[in-house]
């Protein structure tokens, strides 16, 4: 059994040449954002739920991403009301959130 339930990893990459990039889309606020209301709905911690900071994840001409493991769900995101989604449907339910999933990114099938 994995040590969390979910393990969230948001891009928060920044390229400073003008390519495209998630933290273009604030991305460390909307994982700061997650990272609070996964606290507040008591899902953060051993078993639960772990939001963490990731580098490039190699998919911002796509983002901005995130990827939750260990199903390897990979989603996009425009607000915060998308995140909401993401939490209440995937973190909280187990529910793949199919409309924010990024192209090519259908979760494996057990």
């Amino acid at each position: 059994m994995s040590y969390y339930r979910h393990h969230v990893f948001f891009c928060t990459n920044l390229r400073t040449d003008g390519t495209a990039c998630c933290q273009r889309f604030d991305a460390q606020a909307m994982r700061d954002y997650v990272k609070q209301r996964s606290k507040e709905l008591g899902l953060a911690g051993p078993g639960g739920v772990r939001i963490n900071t990731a580098g490039c994840l190699d998919r911002c001409a796509e983002g901005p991403v995130l990827v939750v493991y260990p199903e390897a769900v990979w989603y996009t995101y425009l607000d915060r009301e998308d995140l909401d989604e993401i939490i209440d449907e995937h973190l909280c339910n187990g529910r793949v959130v199919e409309r924010l999933l990024l192209a090519g990114a259908a979760p494996e099938s057990g």
